[in-house]
């Protein structure tokens, strides 16, 4: 029998691109992307319906909390799913990851809340303000995904 010449010095190394696709920081970037987008998108159809509508009734900054809470809820949902396939890769403790992740997006949605009414206050658009929110939040969430929500012990 002759050897296949292919495993004569080893298993096969992966590529620099394999590397890069398998791994969970990148992946956190590429799932991250697709769910900011549909968050955003979420914000800017919630905005123009619901924040408008309550910007009328009760005023600009309930206006902006109102679409921010809003987008908020389907938004982690959302993520949440592809986070959890997709990058961390986990099984088992539903729930437990669930509160988990929603804890961590609650600390971002925290701060959200307390600097997108100030940047509306202070002339900002709201959707502009919201993009340059969401950039500085995704380091802050990475990291508490990475060492919280999704975090396994040796008996997980």
């Amino acid at each position: 029998m002759s050897e296949d010449p292919g495993l004569a010095n080893g298993p096969p190394r992966s590529s620099l691109a394999q590397r890069i696709v398998r791994d969970q920081r990148f992946a956190f970037l590429v799932v991250g992307g697709i769910n900011t987008v549909v968050g955003f998108g979420l914000f800017v159809v919630l905005d123009l319906t619901l924040g408008r509508w309550v910007d009328g009734t009760v005023g600009t900054v309930a206006g902006s909390l109102a679409t921010l809470l809003s987008s908020h809820v389907l938004a982690v949902l959302f993520a949440f799913a592809l986070y959890r396939r997709f990058v961390f890769k986990v099984e088992h403790h539903w729930w437990r990851d669930l509160a988990r992740f929603e804890s961590v997006y609650l600390v971002a949605l925290g701060i959200n809340s307390v600097a997108l009414p100030l940047a509306v206050q202070a002339g900002a658009s709201r959707i502009v303000a919201q993009a340059i929110i969401t950039l500085a939040l995704t380091v802050l969430s990475y990291f508490g995904h990475r060492n919280f929500s999704f975090r396994r012990g040796a008996k997980d």
